[in-house]
């Protein structure tokens, strides 16, 4: 098993302040988790492109990208909502997590790479079609799906997105397309709102209400993302990896456990398996308490090496 560990180091320039949870010590804390756990020496490691302006316009309005291109400040903050904000590295950062995505995509379509994983930031999620938000410039997932219908001619691609937030952008971004289904499971009430009331029939997230865990989680992944993925025979799986439903991350209110992290990267490398060739990227999303981060981060990876070779 040959897994790609992408990362750019412009995303850990990337920084909307001191107090800002999403910060540059993230890629720091899973590296070292990933060191730490001798994980990193197994990876096959690769430093993201920068995306295209065709890249990002599969996703995105070309209004928007161009809005964000002329709103990179050469010193200081820029604020694009009370929550995300532009610092000199912002537009590098972005682009490069982008372009993560795409270079996954393309090297896991190409054979050189059996999955994934995109160390990137700022995450992007929450980011749609035409607007940043909730700490997210571009979306990068949904950019990774489009380049893969798109430039690599698949039929169906699945995202599975497990943060504590509901993918709002992505399903601003993708909902009503028949070539993508999008399961996931929020905490909910939450930001941003939305995700109960789907925007499309390949839309299916499971809401999850403050102070549940793994039982809650689980049921949603084998009752309704399991079967749905199954009926969809996705060609390639997306991963919208959020950590920040860990019971350890103080900006929400579910209580995951490491092990689910585990289990949960078992199920999505079993249906890539199935249906996939065992085709997967995994793209970095929430996750706020470092150690949690990092230590689930290193169990997701974990799963997608497989077992040591004898």
């Amino acid at each position: 098993m040959t897994t790609g560990f992408i990362t750019h180091q412009d995303c850990a320039g990337h920084d909307m302040g001191s107090f800002h949870p999403e910060s540059p010590a993230r890629l720091r804390a899973i590296e070292k988790a990933l060191e730490s756990a001798g994980l990193m020496a197994r990876l096959a490691r690769f430093e993201a492109p920068s995306a295209t302006d065709e890249h990002l316009e599969r996703a995105h309005s070309a209004n928007h990208v161009a809005t964000i291109r002329a709103a990179a400040p050469a010193s200081g903050l820029v604020h694009l909502d009370p929550d995300t904000a532009m610092n000199p590295w912002t537009l590098s950062a972005s682009l490069h997590a982008a372009g993560a995505a795409v270079l996954a995509v393309d090297q896991v379509l190409g054979g050189d790479l059996d999955n994934a994983f995109c160390s990137i930031r700022p995450p992007g999620h929450h980011a749609c079609h035409s607007r940043a938000m909730g700490f997210c410039i571009f979306n990068n997932v949904a950019i990774a799906a489009l380049h893969a219908l798109e430039a690599h001619g698949l039929e169906r691609v699945a995202i599975v997105d497990f943060d504590v937030h509901h993918g709002n952008g992505t399903e601003d971004i993708l909902a009503g397309d028949p070539r993508v289904l999008m399961v996931g499971s929020f905490q909910h009430p939450y930001y941003p709102g939305s995700g109960v009331v789907p925007a499309g029939d390949n839309m299916l997230n499971v809401p999850i209400a403050a102070g549940l865990g793994s039982q809650a989680f689980r049921q949603a992944v084998e009752h309704a993302w399991l079967p749905a993925l199954d009926a969809f025979a996705p060609q390639l799986v997306l991963v919208s990896a959020g950590f920040d439903a860990h019971r350890d991350d103080a900006l929400a209110g579910l209580t995951f456990s490491d092990e689910d992290y585990t289990w949960v990267t078992r199920q999505l490398m079993a249906v890539a398996a199935t249906h996939a060739g065992g085709r997967l990227v995994s793209m970095l999303e929430g996750g706020y308490d470092l150690a949690a981060l990092g230590r689930c981060v290193a169990r997701h990876v974990a799963v997608l090496l497989g077992p040591i070779d004898d």
